[in-house]
């Protein structure tokens, strides 16, 4: 039996992957599905809690955390800044944006599809 052809990438997919975090799996999920349900995110998965190892006012903390892989198309990173910025409960929440090099033609249609009634348009 033959092995089929790997999906088809395009490159400049025009989507990102956006990394947060949250203090636990309940205010994880609320951030995920209010992000999903706005149309700025097509799917956020969440990890199962880790640990986290940071420096905050002067003091080492070592907390758990669960960590939010949000994909979306790179015209809601600024909504969706402010939407997390605005739910999250930390003063400080991550965010760190990863523009996506290459992804599948199918699932980055996808995910434009799921998030273009959101996308903001540029008058002409």
């Amino acid at each position: 039996m033959a092995t089929p052809p790997p999906p088809a990438l395009t490159q400049n997919p025009g989507i990102a992957l956006v990394l947060t975090t949250a203090p636990s799996p309940e205010v994880a999920a609320q951030l995920a599905h209010a992000l999903v349900e706005s149309g700025l995110a097509a799917c956020v998965n969440l990890l199962p809690t880790g640990r986290s190892i940071y420096r905050w006012q002067g003091q080492l903390c070592n907390e758990e955390e669960v960590v939010c892989l949000i994909k979306t198309h790179r015209a809601q990173l600024k909504a969706l800044s402010a939407k997390l910025a605005a739910l999250h409960p930390y003063d400080v929440p991550e965010l760190v944006a990863l523009d996506a090099f290459a992804a599948s033609e199918a699932y980055a249609a996808w995910i434009r599809q799921v998030t273009s009634d959101q996308v903001p348009t540029t008058p002409a």
